[in-house]
């Protein structure tokens, strides 16, 4: 018998917002502080997760706040042709400031703040919850311009995105402005119908997980706002649960190698990606939300 009417619909409820909001000003309080050690540098600030993106559930604990260096930025050139390149490299000029050198006076700074607690993690400088804050993660990166041309003469165009590197060397870029851009604008093209039932999917997710249904980790909740951001506006009707059986019956017959995550700059699926979803658990979680819908 599938999951009751009333039941999707409490999962779609948004989380804590109020003491959310609050760690993160209290956060950027500090970041943005004149007497910090990078307070010359050009940076911004913002909150990104699902805090940021409106989809945050009561199981969302920690808030995800970024601090971008934009004073440097990295580049990728693959996109452009030899010449485009050429002259590309006869504008670069190195950079005296890198984001290794951004991020160490961060974390100094965060660590002198809120204590000896803050340490850094694999991706982000965790800020354990205290005081009222909940916990929180600080994702330190730059600037990245992916470069789609670069005449002689006149402005080079470019997708602007966020880099940074793991404590393993792994380099990631990522676009989250673009995918909070694209996600309100997939929300309003869908009366407002697209953010609670990301809520629905994660909540059916995590439900999913605590029975035994699906091993933590197949299905991230940042790729399960891509799936739904790739479905049709008008599959997302009035009921939850018609939703949910609409695009997941949409999935069966779309083209998957297609199908984009919400930056609209990523491939949703493919395998070795560190910003794309393994195929392989992508269906995985598919042929587990099968049964589960079939089954509770």
């Amino acid at each position: 018998m599938p999951i009751s009417e009333d039941q999707l619909s409490t999962w779609s409820h948004q989380g804590s917002i109020q003491q959310s909001a609050a760690t993160y000003q209290a956060i950027r309080n500090v970041l943005s502080d004149p007497s910090s050690p990078f307070s010359k540098r050009t940076y911004e600030i913002f909150l990104q997760g699902s805090y940021g993106n409106d989809t945050n559930i009561y199981a969302d604990s920690d808030v995800d706040i970024g601090i971008c260096l934009t004073s440097t930025y990295y580049t990728d050139t693959r996109w452009l042709n030899e010449t485009e390149k050429a002259n590309y490299q006869n504008n670069f000029c190195a950079a005296d400031y890198q984001l290794s050198d951004f991020k160490k006076e961060v974390m100094e700074w965060l660590r002198k703040k809120f204590g000896e607690t803050v340490k850094a993690g694999n991706k982000a400088i965790r800020i354990p919850a205290s005081a009222g804050r909940r916990d929180a993660d600080v994702l330190v990166c730059a600037e990245n311009r992916q470069y789609t041309s670069y005449p002689r003469s006149g402005a080079p165009t470019y997708h602007r995105g966020i880099t940074f590197w793991t404590q393993s060397g792994q380099q990631i870029v990522n676009y989250p402005h673009q995918h909070k851009t694209n996600c309100t604008r997939k929300h309003q093209a869908t009366q407002a119908r697209f953010k609670p039932n990301i809520r629905v999917l994660k909540n059916v997710r995590n439900s999913m997980i605590s029975k035994g249904y699906l091993v933590k980790g197949k299905a991230p909740s940042y790729f399960l706002e891509g799936l739904l951001y790739n479905v049709p506006d008008h599959l997302f009707g009035y009921r939850f649960s018609d939703t949910l059986i609409a695009w997941y019956n949409w999935t069966e017959t779309c083209v998957e190698n297609d199908l984009m995550c919400a930056n609209n700059i990523h491939y949703l699926l493919r395998e070795g990606h560190s910003v794309c979803w393994s195929a392989t658990d992508y269906r995985e979680f598919k042929l587990a939300l099968k049964k589960f819908w079939e089954e509770n």
